[in-house]
């Protein structure tokens, strides 16, 4: 069975004068549904104020949870920060941070939203309101756990890294379109940018080539992987220019890496944008039944 991880508040409406694919969300887990029987599904709870606090400015958390996010703010985040909008970006972190527990216990484990990597410390930026990624690993991290952020999405995950800089138990990894948002690049603690129209080949090699030693000198015991599908060759916001069988291979790589390694992981959506919002969910599904069959065909092969 996949262990799937999944919110009602996961589905909002689409705030005014928002470009993000609200729906996306919502397709994502029919799809899914319409897979049948080989899921475990698992409801989270919203990640308590005291916790965001922990990674966010408690001013900037205030402003979301009120309703009160400054204008200049919501044009950076990309759309209005309505009441439900403030729910799912409660939601999500909390979803992100049950994926790593279920993890832990199953092996593997996917939240059907999340991989906000954009967040800052008292913003929200790029469609990201709230930083579950770094949320999640800074409290797995107090718990004692050793965490590696692993960031396949096309855009860098400078949100991420800054959040979780100076702290010696989370590493971070992002290999990424190097001419894609955002423009300022953060530090993380290994960044792998490609050059624009990068495609499978490279792509697989490079990744190979640079997470193996990061992820054997650091040496964590639950890692979190942001599977964005935006690198896919016509993806309205990438520049790289994989295949879906590309994605595919990449996503059974991270997961047979992870496996050999004895390493659980835990899976968040992450970017992935066209005009069709059908043809991107279709993506994210296949993302999340690549890690978790390769998991479970590993698993009966012991």
């Amino acid at each position: 069975m996949i262990h799937l991880v999944h919110h009602p508040d996961y589905v909002a409406p689409a705030p005014a004068r928002s470009q993000y694919q609200w729906n996306k969300n919502g397709l994502v887990r029919d799809l899914l549904r319409a897979e049948g029987d080989i899921f475990t599904w698992h409801q989270p709870e919203p990640m308590p104020r005291i916790w965001l606090e922990a990674v966010h400015d408690p001013d900037y958390v205030e402003q979301v949870l009120s309703t009160a996010v400054p204008p200049e703010k919501e044009r950076r985040i990309g759309f209005p920060v309505t009441p439900e909008v403030a729910r799912r970006a409660q939601a999500v972190p909390g979803g992100t941070y049950l994926a790593a527990r279920l993890a832990l216990e199953h092996g593997f484990a996917a939240n059907t939203a999340g991989g906000s990597h954009h967040a800052l410390f008292d913003t929200g930026a790029g469609f990201c309101v709230f930083n579950d990624l770094a949320l999640a690993a800074v409290r797995l991290a107090e718990e004692g756990h050793r965490v590696l952020i692993i960031d396949c999405d096309v855009h860098q995950g400078d949100g991420t890294a800054a959040l979780t800089a100076g702290r010696p138990e989370i590493a971070t990894y992002s290999i990424h379109a190097e001419k894609n948002f955002p423009v300022r690049k953060a530090r993380s603690t290994l960044d792998v940018p490609l050059a624009d129209g990068v495609g499978d080949a490279e792509y697989l090699e490079t990744l190979e080539r640079t997470l193996v030693p990061l992820l054997e000198g650091f040496a964590p015991d639950l890692v979190l992987y942001q599977a964005g599908v935006d690198p896919l060759a016509g993806d309205r916001l990438g520049r790289l220019a994989l295949s879906y069988d590309g994605l595919i291979a990449r996503d059974r790589w991270v997961s047979g890496v992870m496996t050999s390694h004895g390493i659980p992981f835990a899976s968040a959506l992450g970017g992935g944008y066209g005009e069709d919002a059908l043809e991107v969910s279709r993506r994210h599904v296949a993302s999340i039944l690549a890690l978790g069959q390769a998991v479970a065909g590993r698993a009966l092969q012991r």
